[in-house]
């Protein structure tokens, strides 16, 4: 048993031996000196120890962790033992209230006023006052909503218990009806209580969100990077601890790692704010006003597993028109290959809504694996001098380095190198540049098979 559960067990163990010893003080009393007031009382605190052994058991059967049948633990057999309690407040209002105006309709009772009838009041209202303080501290370290209500009983008894000494005083002084009066009023402070915890305990029973918290969890969500909006929100509090289930929106165009990020810190936001919380974070991906005509096609294309690439348009004229390369599986026929590009080709025309000429590249994508070796030291040396000079006739490379060849089993050179540009050179001219050396390369050794240029700036780290 963790130290937070012992915590629970022993403050709630222990308002059961002290609401059991005030109930047997009290009802001794009342029936000596025949005091509705010391009896209401006693009734009062009878009641309490019903409630605080039901609250023992609850905070010892809300600890179980989740099961096959109780998804969400057990943590709501606190309220539903705060909503009998509220039953037994209840009942011990009417009962209080009926016998303080029967007194009242026969023109009083002979009460007998001791010094025992004082001090087992004033000791009732000493260890009313220990206890509710107790049963607070724990509730708030613990959120347990069950000992909040047993704190709430014993705060209400030391309000009752005086009101009680007030009604033997005045009883003291010749007024005999002031003791059934202390009774009504005793009745009236009980019911009140009960009124707060019942309210309190149905909304948590009705499954109703704390007042502010939805408002809380939205500000925390939309507060982290990437989230476009709350799409859905449901806050379930089962005793200390709240369900959130969290639905928001995001850009169509965030890969699908980076959605799980933005979820994970919307989780872990809301976990530093709301510790007892168990939050599960969905995604739905919308478009943004926003996206560009590439970034469309981009989205479109890998909803039908295609990677396009080299995407341009023209938005001029009556049509428009795109045109782009897709990668496609090398394997493929011809038709099939077809097939899937015609697909995409539908679903670009539904997302733009209008006249549209596309033309799509395939270009064949290559995932077979190459058995390669090492080409002999002399032949090396001489494709290495042969791409260097193919380099030197273009002025804006300024270095190439990390030259590697192999051979595959056909024949063919399988060539990687690395060249350097300057800093602030346009990237679409080094494209075309690598581009160029490729040919060169191609022209120069046609035994060429594969040649794959990085490019990086000067006196970059490789």
């Amino acid at each position: 048993m963790s130290a937070h559960e012992q915590k629970k067990q022993n403050v709630a163990l222990s308002s059961v031996a002290a609401s059991l010893l005030l109930t047997l003080m009290k009802i001794v009393v009342g029936l000596m000196t025949g005091s509705i007031g010391i009896l209401s009382e006693a009734a009062h605190s009878a009641m309490d120890f019903g409630a605080a052994a039901l609250t023992w058991f609850a905070v010892r059967i809300s600890d179980k962790p989740a099961d096959s049948k109780h998804h969400y633990g057990h943590t709501k057999i606190e309220s539903v033992t705060a909503l009998i309690e509220t039953g037994l407040l209840f009942l011990t209002s009417a009962w209080v209230v009926y016998e303080s105006v029967k007194r009242l309709a026969l023109g009083g009772h002979e009460i007998e006023v001791t010094w025992y009838a004082i001090a087992v009041v004033i000791i009732s209202i000493v260890v009313d006052i220990s206890r509710s303080r107790a049963l607070k501290k724990i509730a708030r370290e613990t959120g347990s909503q069950a000992l909040e209500a047993d704190a709430l009983h014993f705060s209400s008894d030391i309000l009752s218990s005086a009101v009680v000494l007030a009604g033997l005083v005045f009883v003291h002084f010749g007024l005999g009806w002031a003791d059934a009066v202390a009774g009504i009023l005793v009745a009236v402070l009980v019911a009140h209580a009960a009124w707060q915890l019942g309210k309190k305990t149905i909304d948590v029973l009705v499954d109703a969100a704390p007042e502010g918290l939805s408002e809380q969890i939205e500000q925390i969500a939309m507060a982290v990077p990437g989230v476009v909006a709350i799409e859905k929100m449901r806050v379930k509090p089962a005793g200390p601890f709240v369900f959130v289930d969290l639905s928001v929106t995001v850009s169509r165009t965030i890969p699908l790692e980076k959605v799980r990020t933005i979820c994970t810190a919307v989780e872990t936001s809301i976990k530093e704010e709301l510790p007892d919380s168990d939050i599960t974070v969905n995604a739905r991906p919308i478009v943004l006003d926003s996206e560009t005509i590439t970034e469309r096609v981009h989205v479109v294309g890998l909803n039908h597993n295609l990677h396009a690439h080299n995407i341009s348009t023209s938005l001029s004229g009556v049509r428009k028109q795109i045109s782009f390369d897709v990668e496609v599986d090398g394997q493929l026929t011809i038709r099939q290959a077809h097939d899937d590009v015609s697909a995409l080709e539908k679903e670009l025309h539904e997302e733009f809504d209008g006249e549209l000429d596309i033309c799509i590249h395939l270009d064949p994508l290559r995932q077979e694996a190459r058995q390669t070796r090492e080409l002999p030291p002399d032949k090396a040396s001489q494709v290495v001098d042969t791409i260097r000079q193919a380099a030197s006739s273009i002025p804006e490379i300024g270095d190439v380095h990390n030259i590697k060849i192999l051979q595959t089993e056909h024949d063919k050179l399988c060539i990687t190198l690395h060249c350097a540009f300057d800093d602030d050179f346009p990237l679409e001219n080094v494209h075309s540049l690598t581009s160029r050396l490729e040919g060169m390369i191609y022209q120069a050794l046609p035994e060429t098979g594969r040649i794959i240029i990085h490019a990086e700036p000067l006196h970059a780290q490789d």
